[in-house]
C-alpha cells in the first residue's frame, strides 16, 4: 500500500492529502459509523465517498484487502474520482463487484441527475477478479477501453448514459452473461457481439437501432433479448438459431414482419410483438399462446392492386406504450400515437417531421416559478415538459393531458396552457371525457416546450379595430364592454374575466345582512395602457338591489389599482348611469372592477379584505403514523371538502391524532412541516430544507408527502411523545424549535398554522431503566433470526435504489398490473413514494411467510438489479454471522450441547447485548 503512495503522481497524492483531512472533518461533526461491513465497501450515499476511500487507502487498512464489493457515487468530482479509481487495483486486489453509478442525487424538483463519470482509468483492468461492473445513470459517450480488457466480467450495466455505440473489443468478453445498454443513443451494434458465446441476457430496449447484425445469431447462450422501443424495420433470419431464446421482446418497433423460424424456437416461452407494424404473421405464431399481437394491423387491407407498382404504401401508424418514469423516444415520418408513463398522449401525424427525431419528456413537480397562476386559477396537473424545446413540427402534434375534474365548474374553464417566448400562453383546448371523474385536456401543439392544465373564470376576448366592436360575458349575459370608433389607432386584443361572488359572503364580512356585490370583473388589454376615447363598462347591480330603490350614497364602484394592489373608491371620479338592473360607466384604462351595495363609508381595505377571501382554500392538516411502522409519517393538506373521505380511505394503514383545525391558504402558497421534541427526519432529500419538509399548496393535486423520521432519544427506555409543526412561506433560517412561542402571536399573519402530535413507540424487547435492554428489532422485518432480517432499514435502503426500475420488480415479485397503476395514479407527483408503498405494502403482507427474502432476491435479480440483490444477500449474510456468534456466546451452539443433566446443558445466564 505504501508502495502505492509513493508511486502516485504529484496532483494525485495532494488529493490524497485533502482527503484525510476534509473526511477526518466531516466524519467528525457527522458521526460516521463504521464503513466496513464485512467484505463489503458501501460509499455511495456517504458525502464526499471517494475521500474517504483515499483515506481508507493511505491508512493502510488491512479489511481493505479482504473487500469483495464497492459502491460509489457517480455524482463526486471526476478528477478525484479518476484518481481513487486508480488505486483499485492494488488497495482492493479481490474486488468482485465495482458499482459506479449515478442517478443518486436530484435536483430542487426530484428529477434524477446523471454522474458526472466519463471515462475509467486505463488501471482498472488489473481488476483481475471483478465480475460485476455497474456504470449506468452517467455520462458515458463511449464506453472506456479498460473494460472490454476485464476478461472475468460475468455482468456488463451500461443503461442510462449517452452512448452512441459499442466497440467491436466488446467481444472480448468471454465470461459475459449480462449485458444492459437501455436508454442510451445506440443506433448500430458490433458484429463481434455475436462472439460473446456465454451471454444470456440482453436487453437493449429504448435505443435508436434500425437493424440487428446477422452474427446475432451467434449468442448461442443467449435466453433473454429486449429490443423493446427502437426503430427496428426488419429481423435478421440468424434470430431462428437462437436455440436456447427463451424471452424476444420487441414491441414498439417499425417491424413490418418476422422471420417464420422463430415458431421453431423450442424453448421460446413469450414473444412480444405487439405495438409493431405487421400485417403477416406466420400462421404457427398466429396460434400460438405465448405471443403478443396488440396494436398490429393484422388483417388489415391489402395493398390496392390498382396502385401502379413503385409506389409506396404509408404503413399504418405505429403506437407505442412507454412504461418508465424517465423516459425518451423516437419519431420517424410516419408518425406515431404515444402514450406516456405519467398519463399522457401524443399523436405524431404522418409528415409531422421529416427526419427521424428522438423526443424526452419530464413531468415536473408544480411550484410557483414553474406554474406561474392568476389570482383565481386552479392548478389542475404538473407540469410537462417536452424536449426538444423550439422545434417546430411541419403539422401539429395532438395532446391529451389527464386530470380530475373540479367541483366547481360554473362560469370556470379548463386550459392547457404552454410557455412560448419566455411568456405563458393559452392553447386552444378541449374536454373528452374518459371516466366520471378522468377528464382528457386536448390541444394542437405546433412546438415543444412546458405544459400545464388550470381551471379558471371563464375568458372572452375580442380584437379591438379602429372602427369600435362590443365585448359580451358569455358566463354573465349582463357584463358588456363598449369600444366606441377611434378609441384605439391599431388593433389591440382585449380580455374579460367575470368571476362570480357568493352571496353570503360580503354580509358576512362586513356584519351587515343587507350588504351586496356584483360579479367581480377584470379587463386586460394589449397595446398602450390607455384608449383614445373612454371605454364603456356594464355591470349588473349589486342581488337584491336595483336602480329605482337603491340609495345612491351606499353605491361604491371599486377599481383595483396597479401596481400597489389596492382597491380605491371611484365613486365620485366616474358618471354612473344607472338603469333598472345595471350600471354603465366609461374607463379610458382596464384593471378590476367591483361594484358594492353597503352603508359603509371607507371601503377600500375592507375590499381587499373581501379579493383575498375569494381566493382563499379552507384546508385541514393531517400527520398519520403507518401502523406497521410508525416511523413513517403521511403529512398532507387537504380541502376540507375531502378530509373524511380521504382519512376513511388512509386509516386502514395508519393512524393519528385528529386532524388540525380549519386554516386557510392561497393557492400555489408555500409551507413547511417541521418535526420537534426530539423528532428529526430520517435522510436529507430534494424537498428538505435543515430537516424540514417543503410544500406548495394546490387545491386539486395531491400534497402529500411520506417521510421517515427518526430520534435521538432513547427509545429503549420509553416512548417519544414528539410532534410536527406546519408554517406558513419558505422556510426561514431560524425555526423556532417549539411552536408555543410561535402560537401566542397566531394572528393572520403569523407563520405558525398547526401543531399535531407524533408518537415512536418503545422498543420491542427493550426493558425499564437499570434493566438490561434486550435485542430490538425494527416494527417490521422479513426472513427469520437464523437465515436473516431486513429490517425497514434495510427495506428503505432497497426503496432508494430501485428508481425507474421499480415496476420490473414489483412485477417480478408478483404484483398485478392493475395494482401498479393504481399505484402510479395514487402517488404520480412522488415518484419516492410510489417505490416506497409497493415495497412496504408488499413486505407487510408477506411478514412471517417463509421464503419472502428469497422471492425479493430473486425478482431483484430478473429486473437487472443484481446490484441490490447482492447488497440483500450481504445483509443477510452479515445477520446470520451475528446469529451465529450469539448462540455461541450464549453457549447454545451445538458442538458444546452436552448430555442430560452435565452442566453444559443446564440453561445459560442471559447474554448481555
Amino acid at each position: 500500500m505504501a508502495a502505492v503512495a509513493e508511486g502516485l503522481e504529484p496532483e494525485t497524492a495532494a488529493l490524497e492529502d485533502t482527503a484525510r483531512d476534509a473526511t477526518d472533518a466531516v466524519d467528525a461533526r457527522l458521526g460516521v459509523p463504521p464503513l466496513l461491513a464485512g467484505n463489503r465497501l458501501s460509499l455511495d450515499l456517504y458525502p464526499r465517498g471517494c475521500h474517504r476511500l483515499l483515506h481508507l487507502c493511505a491508512q493502510q487498512v488491512r479489511q481493505l484487502l479482504e473487500v469483495e464489493f464497492l459502491q460509489l457515487s457517480g455524482h463526486e468530482d471526476p478528477q478525484l474520482l479518476q484518481a481513487t479509481l486508480a488505486h483499485l487495483p492494488w488497495s482492493l486486489p479481490r474486488l468482485r463487484s465495482l458499482v459506479l453509478k449515478g442517478g443518486q442525487h436530484r435536483d430542487a424538483l426530484g428529477a434524477c441527475l446523471r454522474g458526472s463519470l466519463a471515462t475509467l482509468p486505463a488501471s482498472l483492468s488489473g481488476l483481475a477478479h471483478l465480475a460485476h461492473l455497474d456504470l449506468s445513470f452517467n455520462s458515458l459517450e463511449t464506453l472506456p477501453a479498460c473494460v472490454p480488457q476485464l476478461c472475468g466480467l460475468d455482468a456488463l450495466l451500461l443503461s442510462h448514459n449517452c452512448l452512441s455505440e459499442l466497440p467491436e473489443a466488446l467481444g472480448a468478453l468471454p465470461a459475459l452473461t449480462f449485458l444492459a445498454a437501455t436508454h442510451n443513443r445506440l443506433q448500430t451494434l458490433p458484429t463481434a457481439l455475436g462472439s460473446l458465446s456465454s451471454l444470456q441476457r440482453l436487453d437493449l430496449s429504448e435505443n435508436l437501432l434500425d437493424a440487428l447484425p446477422p452474427e446475432i445469431g451467434g449468442l448461442s447462450s443467449l435466453a433473454e433479448l429486449n429490443l423493446a422501443s427502437n426503430r427496428l424495420q426488419g429481423l435478421p433470419a440468424s434470430l431462428a438459431g437462437l436455440q436456447s431464446l427463451r424471452f424476444l421482446v420487441l414491441h414498439s418497433n417499425l417491424l413490418a414482419s418476422v422471420p417464420a423460424g422463430l415458431a421453431h424456437l423450442p424453448l421460446l416461452a413469450r414473444l412480444d410483438l405487439r405495438d409493431n407494424q405487421l400485417r403477416d404473421v406466420p400462421p404457427e405464431l398466429l396460434d400460438a399462446p405465448f405471443v403478443r399481437l396488440q396494436g398490429n394491423p393484422l388483417g388489415g387491407p391489402s395493398p390496392d392492386p390498382h396502385i401502379p407498382p413503385g409506389i409506396p404504401v404509408v404503413p399504418e401508424m405505429p403506437r407505442l406504450l412507454l412504461t418508465s418514469d424517465l423516459d425518451s423516444f423516437a419519431v420517424t415520418p410516419l408518425g406515431c400515437s404515444v402514450t406516456l408513463a405519467c398519463g399522457v398522449r401524443l399523436q405524431f401525424p404522418v409528415g409531422a417531421t421529416a427526419t427521424p427525431v428522438t423526443i424526452r419528456y419530464r413531468l415536473w413537480l408544480p411550484e410557483p416559478r414553474l406554474a406561474p397562476l392568476g389570482p383565481h386559477d386552479s392548478l389542475l396537473s404538473g407540469v410537462l415538459e417536452l424536449q426538444p424545446h423550439g422545434v417546430a413540427f411541419q403539422k401539429e402534434v395532438g395532446l391529451w393531458l389527464l386530470f380530475v375534474p373540479p367541483r366547481a365548474r360554473r362560469c370556470r374553464e379548463v386550459v392547457v396552457r404552454t410557455l412560448s417566448d419566455n411568456s405563458w400562453c393559452d392553447l386552444e383546448t378541449h374536454l373528452e371525457e374518459e371516466a366520471p371523474k378522468r377528464l382528457w385536456a386536448h390541444c394542437q401543439v405546433p412546438h415543444f416546450s412546458w405544459f400545464l392544465v388550470v381551471s379558471r373564470p371563464v375568458s372572452d376576448a375580442c380584437l379591438v379595430p379602429p372602427e369600435g366592436t362590443l365585448l359580451c360575458s358569455s358566463g354573465h349575459p349582463g357584463v358588456k364592454v363598449t369600444f366606441p370608433p377611434g378609441a384605439t389607432e391599431e388593433p389591440r386584443h382585449a380580455r374579460m374575466q367575470v368571476v362570480r361572488v357568493g352571496s353570503r359572503e360580503l354580509p358576512a364580512l362586513l356584519g351587515e345582512p343587507e350588504a351586496a356585490a356584483s360579479p367581480l370583473l377584470c379587463l386586460s388589454q394589449s397595446g398602450p395602457p390607455s384608449f383614445l376615447r373612454p371605454v364603456t363598462v356594464q355591470l349588473p347591480l349589486p342581488p337584491g338591489v336595483t336602480g329605482l330603490s337603491l340609495d345612491r350614497s351606499h353605491l361604491h364602484l371599486l377599481y383595483r389599482a396597479p401596481p400597489a394592489a389596492t382597491w380605491d373608491d371611484i365613486t365620485a371620479q366616474v358618471a354612473l348611469e344607472l338603469t333598472h338592473l345595471y350600471a354603465r360607466f366609461q374607463v379610458t384604462r382596464f384593471s378590476w372592477y367591483w361594484l358594492w351595495y353597503t352603508t359603509k363609508t371607507c371601503v377600500g381595505g375592507l375590499a381587499r379584505k373581501a379579493w383575498e377571501r375569494l381566493r382563499l382554500h379552507r384546508v385541514s392538516l393531517i400527520a398519520l403514523q403507518r401502523r406497521r411502522d410508525p416511523e413513517q409519517v403521511l403529512l398532507q393538506c387537504l380541502p376540507r371538502n375531502k378530509v373524511d373521505s380521504t382519512l376513511r380511505r388512509l386509516l386502514e394503514r395508519y393512524r393519528g391524532p385528529e386532524p388540525s383545525d380549519t386554516v386557510e391558504m392561497f393557492e400555489g402558497e408555500k409551507f413547511f412541516a417541521a418535526f420537534e421534541r426530539g423528532i428529526n427526519v430520517d435522510a436529507d432529500r430534494p424537498d428538505c430544507v435543515e430537516g424540514r419538509v417543503c410544500f406548495v399548496f394546490y387545491s386539486h393535486l395531491k400534497n402529500l408527502k411520506e417521510v421517515y423520521v427518526t430520534t435521538t432519544l432513547d427509545r429503549r427506555a420509553q416512548a417519544v411523545r414528539g410532534q410536527v409543526s406546519f408554517y406558513r412561506g419558505e422556510v426561514p433560517e431560524e425555526v423556532p424549535e417549539e411552536a408555543e412561542a410561535a402560537r401566542q402571536k397566531r394572528g393572520a399573519d403569523a407563520p405558525w398554522m398547526a401543531t399535531l402530535p407524533l408518537k415512536l413507540p418503545r422498543l420491542r424487547g427493550s426493558k425499564g431503566p437499570g434493566q438490561e435492554a434486550g435485542l430490538s428489532l425494527a416494527p417490521l422485518n422479513l426472513g427469520d433470526a437464523e437465515t436473516g432480517f431486513l429490517t425497514q432499514s434495510n427495506l428503505l435502503n432497497v426503496a432508494g435504489r430501485l428508481g425507474p426500475d421499480w415496476p420490473a420488480v414489483a412485477l417480478h415479485l408478483g404484483l398485478p398490473y392493475r395494482e401498479l397503476q393504481r399505484i402510479r395514479h395514487e402517488f404520480r407527483d412522488d415518484l419516492d413514494g410510489q417505490i416506497r408503498h409497493m415495497l412496504f405494502s408488499w413486505a407487510e403482507r408477506q411478514a412471517g411467510q417463509p421464503g419472502a427474502v428469497g422471492l425479493l432476491v430473486e425478482a431483484l435479480e430478473q429486473s437487472d438489479r443484481r446490484d441490490v440483490a447482492e447488497e440483500v444477500r450481504a445483509v443477510l449474510e452479515l445477520g446470520r454471522r451475528k446469529y451465529q456468534e450469539g448462540i455461541q456466546r450464549t453457549s447454545l451452539a451445538p458442538g458444546d450441547l452436552g448430555p442430560p443433566g452435565s452442566s453444559a446443558s443446564q440453561s445459560p445466564e442471559p447474554a448481555q447485548t
